[in-house]
């Protein structure tokens, strides 16, 4: 079954349902499910089957991180090998525009209120793919500090490149939306910018409780972060001040980090260690470990929060968790390096939030 638009019968019976079913208004795009594939384009999931659709052409460009407007009607992809970000319509699956960020642009985040985009891009990194097998999947030169680039997604120009620390990964915005926070694997900090000015407000050193911090969410209640700390098998909790409270033990490698949408679990996808889990967001401790694929780094909530969904780089799949049962429910192949995935209409997962 294609999805780019669904067809008038069997679309039309087909969303009524899937809106039903996930409780939401009225959307200005049917819903899907978007998959990078860093050796392809974006695959489109069919959201109730999880069946692939059409995969979207971008020539060449290694399509990392990936975030879709809250409108449903544009979806932005950070491409690695061509250095932007590609602008691509919804309902026609073109692409609109490109825009040049910088070298190696990987993590990719729209700011709640729909005026910007902020993507992570390395000067250090090599661009290449990093070989199957490899320990860490890194695949940086040097220690030159990591960007973010800050587009405005009115004129689609960047109007600010910010300078991180080594080895810039992961986003995410303050609850004020005032202020945003990134982690940088090659000294073990976070830290924090205003997004109005771009200036550095605070460095928070995690050197002492682990190293290489990648990923990072907020609570929904704005009360802690999880920041996951790759290459010691461990998340460390801030807490709103971003002081840290306690670190929590992970299976091998955890990468992408996310809360439900009830801030009740938290999800850690640990790639190195073949497994997502689930702990208890107020105690900490582990609700489930699922068994997956390899390199399974990011996911996200169905908009209903029935499924999760895993993009496995080294399995080239996509894998399906029932969250009551915690068990695979669904293994989805035919992918070419998958890395990110994000629902419409936006849901909670390590590259998003509702």
């Amino acid at each position: 079954m294609t999805i780019s638009r669904l067809s008038a019968a069997a679309g039309t019976t087909l969303v009524a349902a899937t809106l039903a079913a996930w409780s939401v208004p009225a959307l200005a795009a049917d819903p899907v499910i978007y998959v990078t594939n860093q050796g392809a384009g974006v695959t489109l999931l069919d959201p109730v089957h999880f069946t692939p659709g059409k995969t979207i052409n971008l020539d060449g460009s290694d399509p990392r991180g990936l975030a879709v407007t809250r409108d449903g009607k544009l979806l932005l992809t950070a491409n690695q090998k061509t250095g932007d970000v590609a602008v691509i319509d919804t309902a026609t699956l073109k692409v609109l525009r490109r825009i040049p960020v910088g070298k190696n642009p990987e993590f990719l985040r729209i700011l709640p209120d729909g005026t910007k985009a902020f993507v992570t891009y390395e000067p250090a990194s090599s661009g290449k793919p990093p070989a199957p097998g490899a320990k860490n999947d890194h695949d940086d030169d040097d220690d030159t500090p990591g960007q973010v680039a800050v587009i405005d997604l009115r004129t689609w120009k960047v109007v600010r490149s910010i300078v991180g620390a080594p080895e810039t990964e992961g986003i995410e915005f303050l609850p004020d939306q005032k202020h945003f926070a990134i982690t940088n694997e090659g000294n073990d900090t976070v830290t924090v910018y205003n997004i109005a000015s771009g200036k550095l407000v605070k460095t928070v050193d995690l050197h002492p409780h682990g190293h290489r911090p990648r990923g990072i969410k907020v609570s929904p209640d704005g009360k802690q972060y999880i920041v996951t700390m790759e290459n010691s098998n461990s998340f460390v909790v801030l807490d709103k001040n971003f002081k840290h409270v306690k670190t929590v033990p992970t299976a091998t490698g955890p990468y992408g980090v996310g809360f439900d949408k009830a801030g009740k679990r938290i999800v850690v996808a640990s790639g190195r260690g073949g497994k997502v889990q689930f702990f208890d967001a107020t105690t900490h401790a582990t609700l489930a470990d699922v068994p997956v694929g390899k390199r399974c780094w990011h996911f996200t909530f169905t908009p209903d929060e029935s499924q999760l969904l895993v993009a496995c780089g080294r399995s080239n799949d996509v894998e399906v968790i029932d969250t009551t049962t915690y068990k695979v429910t669904k293994n989805v192949p035919g992918f070419q390096l998958p890395w990110g995935i994000v629902s419409y209409p936006n849901a909670s997962g390590s590259l998003d939030a509702p």
